[in-house]
């Protein structure tokens, strides 16, 4: 055979690698398009377009090749560059913007961004300056400014329906949501999220689009506190992840190899910077993501076995690009293992979420104010409070900041700081039609709570509101926790078999749960206290010594109430201290209130 034929089939079988790396690229089997192509590219003599390199970039990306991925879009920019196909390479360049970004590379990101609007500005309108339009209505809205945001958005939608890209078009009714909601127009900005999603769920979409509206709207309906919405929405985002993935959904529902009971769930994580970086070949890299959207949803519904299962291989699925929702899984984590009572593991999640860049509030200071150290608690609370600033977009993540912050207070006997922590909540959480019902409950709480404290008749109204939501809402942490508060109310009102039937439905709850520590103070109240082993090691005499201290008594009070001397009294709290590892009044106070003592 000659050497011109060998030559001619080898160029043959090249091209036709190509044209398979193409048709796999279109039915979005992105390890068979990596593999074909990555084998294509390695070879000096053979070239591939901008277009394949582009597809190859794709490839890379969704096979969790991340470096490989920026390495491509790189080359496919120079060669659009070169054939003068300003398009292209204004996509390659937005392209790289946004993986930059991911990487942790602002510098680079902004200069690729730069370089984007200097391919696309001067062309007639095309759908690859939607891309731009989203990034100057995301920059609008971290300037606060609603208006060009919103103008931003609207630019992008003309663009998307001028295109007939279902993607964009799906992708700019998500971007007007997120705009309207951060305005305040909840109603309109739902609205349109619903429709973004219709796409989304009837498959009309490519994966990408898919993948990054699922992602977005989970967002957006944790930070909207719209509870409903992220079930339902949570759910379905892990059917279309589930393996092996397809760009579809599975029609035999999400059971996955590698969950929870499967062989991954062996491996123990341990410190984050040991975690994978990368997705592996012929996974979906949005599915670590969702997973870790999954933990929240599961850790509201009382799930916690399996929602610390599932953060744990959230942990392991995220790609380093993402590492934002692998923090958010150690984080409710964290809040799992803290209300179960296993508080050190608790504050090992807790440090592993910091690590990873999550502010770890309010947990770390319901943490410490578990532990007894009160001040740590309170400023916590208050600086993440500080550093939050404006709802804006997280209406949620300032709602439990808020309800934090009562409890704290409420543990120091700051009564006056509970009440504004809760009245800002009361008012951020609406009322009537406009009311949003999981932030309605937080606040009806803490009102509730806040009432009760005082000691006024009022506390039972909120109470039973706030009961009536954690059900409705089928959040039963927080309504046991409820139930709780509600059997103080009857008992101060007189209602001695009410407050039984309260405390007898929230230790069953807390049972449930394995809420121990709670279930604990449940039963203790329920039986009076007069038989349960007191806390800390602290004898009965100690324990009457920190009620009375918990209650505002000074020394001189507590030896008059208990017919001892004042130096007795400073004797048993140095006792207390000591066994209570605490270094103050204010939190063995906390301690006490903690552990149900008083």
């Amino acid at each position: 055979m000659s050497a011109p034929t060998i030559r001619t089939r080898h160029t043959a079988a090249a091209a036709d690698a190509v044209e398979r790396a193409r048709d796999a690229a279109t039915r979005e089997s992105w390890t068979e398009a990596y593999e074909l192509l990555h084998a294509h590219d390695r070879h000096p003599s053979r070239g591939l377009t901008a277009d394949d390199l582009s597809v190859l970039a794709d490839a890379a990306w969704w096979s969790g090749h991340l470096d490989e991925s920026v390495t491509a879009r790189l080359r496919a920019h120079a060669a659009f560059l070169a054939a003068d196909d300003h398009r292209g390479a204004g996509l390659a360049s937005w392209w790289l913007h946004y993986e930059y970004a991911g990487l942790g590379r602002p510098a680079a990101a902004a200069g690729w961004l730069h370089r984007a609007r200097h391919h696309l500005a001067d062309l007639p309108d095309c759908p690859e300056q939607c891309f731009l339009a989203w990034t100057d209505a995301e920059e609008a809205e971290a300037h606060g400014d609603h208006a060009a945001a919103l103008a931003a958005v609207h630019r992008m939608t003309g663009l998307a329906l001028a295109s007939g890209s279902p993607d964009l078009l799906a992708l700019s009714r998500q971007a007007e949501s997120r705009v309207l909601l951060a305005a305040g127009r909840r109603a309109e900005g739902l609205a349109r999220l619903d429709d973004a999603m219709c796409a989304v769920t009837a498959g009309e979409l490519s994966g990408m689009f898919t993948g990054w509206l699922y992602c977005l709207a989970l967002t957006q309906c944790m930070e909207a506190a719209d509870f409903a919405r992220a079930v339902e929405w949570t759910n379905a985002a892990m059917e279309w992840c589930a393996p092996p993935w397809t760009g579809h959904p599975p029609p035999d529902g999400p059971d996955s190899p590698d969950g929870p009971d499967g062989p991954a769930a062996a491996r123990d994580p341990g410190n984050p910077a040991s975690l994978p970086m990368t997705v592996p070949s012929g996974e979906n890299p949005f599915r670590g993501v969702c997973r870790a959207h999954r933990v929240e949803v599961l850790d509201l519904l009382g799930a916690w076995a399996l929602a610390e299962a599932e953060a744990r291989q959230a942990c392991r699925e995220v790609p380093v690009d993402c590492l934002e929702s692998a923090a958010a899984a150690y984080y409710a984590a964290g809040d799992v293992q803290r209300r179960q009572g296993r508080l050190d593991a608790a504050a090992v999640s807790y440090g592993h979420a910091h690590e990873l860049g999550r502010i770890p509030q309010p947990g770390l200071a319901l943490l410490r104010l578990a532990q007894g150290r009160a001040d740590a608690a309170v400023a916590g609370v208050e600086l993440a409070l500080a550093c939050r600033g404006a709802p804006d977009h997280d209406v949620l993540g300032r709602a439990r900041l808020l309800a934090a912050r009562t409890e704290v207070a409420l543990a120091v006997r700051d009564v006056a700081g509970a009440a504004g922590a809760a009245a800002e909540l009361d008012a951020l959480a609406g009322d009537g039609a406009g009311a949003v019902p999981l932030l309605r409950a937080l606040a009806d709480t803490a009102v509730g709570s806040v009432a009760l404290a005082r000691k006024g008749s009022d506390a039972l109204l909120p109470l039973r509101r706030a009961l009536a939501g954690w059900l409705e809402l089928r959040v039963p942490y927080e309504a046991a926790q409820v139930r709780m508060l509600l059997a103080a109310a009857d008992r101060a009102a007189g209602d001695e078999e009410g407050a039984r039937l309260e405390l007898g439905a929230a230790r069953a709850a807390f049972e449930r749960l394995g809420a121990v520590p709670d279930a604990r103070r449940a039963a203790a109240l329920l039986t009076g206290g007069s038989r349960r082993r007191l806390p800390g090691g602290l004898t009965a005499r100690e324990a009457e010594v920190l009620r009375l201290v918990a209650e505002g008594g000074t020394n001189k009070d507590i030896a008059r109430t208990l017919v001892i001397s004042e130096h007795t009294v400073a004797r048993h709290l140095n006792n207390i201290f000591a066994k209570l590892g605490v270094g103050s009044r204010a939190s063995a106070t906390a301690y006490a209130y903690a552990h149900g003592l008083v």
